[in-house]
């Protein structure tokens, strides 16, 4: 396994060490990863204004805890971490801090809906959103992204490492396109875990050569980013290789530890409806 140097700014995180799952409620267990650490090599300096918009939509499965009588309560949690945040919350440590709930006490389900909220935007450095919702009244459907796949393109592939040379456009045509991909795999930066998505683009410019896409986007398959920087990366390099006008990158990405992870980034649309896929 990939060791990070004691002086590395991310060597403060919990991924890859033995772990003591927490007993009680500990907002500490939360730790930043500062967003602009990524950003920079992908041409985007501090200061300057994203050329996007966009949230990081976390979807908690696994959430617990009890009633002052003891009678433990189950949710599902909405969290939506705006991607103008100074840092993004490594998922190890959501993981974590969600877990010290577990055996501890709450009045009511709007004090840790409160809790969640506080700590979490402390995190972020921004204001976070947080919906607990109950088992019975989530309407969190399975759904299909609107998009056309190009997953069945007849393609050859030799690239299993991060290869942005390979975009290139089909022709001179400008097009409207809604393009979806099942076949995103990257691996989790510090540990090298595999991290498997679905990958949605919605773009207006010169037409993409699907294929190419499809090259590019298995390209990332040994590749180490965390989820909301390998969507933000694919965001530049269509932006910065391709001749696009509009453009819009929306990952979701199959749960961990009770967490996924749905990074969205767009310059001209908001995200389609949340509806989770089908290995979510």
């Amino acid at each position: 396994m990939k060791q990070t140097p004691a002086d590395h700014p991310l060597a403060h995180l919990e991924l890859g060490q033995a772990t003591d799952y927490p007993e009680h409620y500990d907002a500490n267990l939360l730790k930043a990863v500062p967003r602009q650490l990524n950003r920079t090599p992908i041409g985007l300096k501090q200061g300057v204004a994203l050329p996007f918009h966009g949230t990081d939509y976390w979807t908690g499965y696994e959430l617990s805890w009890l009633q002052p009588n003891g009678l433990p309560q189950v949710a599902m949690g909405y969290f939506s971490v705006p991607c103008s945040s100074a840092n993004l919350i490594e998922s190890k440590s959501f993981k974590l801090y969600l877990n010290s709930f577990n055996a501890s006490q709450w009045q009511s389900w709007q004090d840790v809906e409160k809790a969640l909220q506080h700590d979490l935007s402390d995190c972020a450095a921004a204001p976070v959103k947080v919906q607990l919702v109950g088992l019975d009244d989530s309407e969190h459907a399975i759904g299909h992204w609107p998009a056309e796949s190009i997953d069945d393109s007849q393609v050859a592939i030799e690239h299993y490492h991060y290869a942005p040379e390979l975009l290139k456009h089909d022709s001179e045509q400008r097009v409207t396109e809604q393009l979806s991909s099942h076949l995103l795999k990257s691996n989790c930066l510090i540990t090298n875990q595999p991290d498997w998505g679905s990958l949605y683009i919605h773009y207006q410019g010169r037409k993409i050569d699907r294929a190419a896409l499809l090259r590019y986007i298995v390209s990332f398959r040994n590749h180490n980013e965390f989820h909301e920087q390998c969507v933000e990366r694919i965001f530049m390099d269509l932006t910065q290789r391709l001749d696009i006008d509009k453009l819009t990158v929306f990952a979701r990405y199959t749960r961990r530890g009770g967490l996924d992870i749905n990074p969205f980034r767009s310059n001209f649309e908001t995200a389609p409806t949340m509806t989770r896929l089908s290995r979510q």
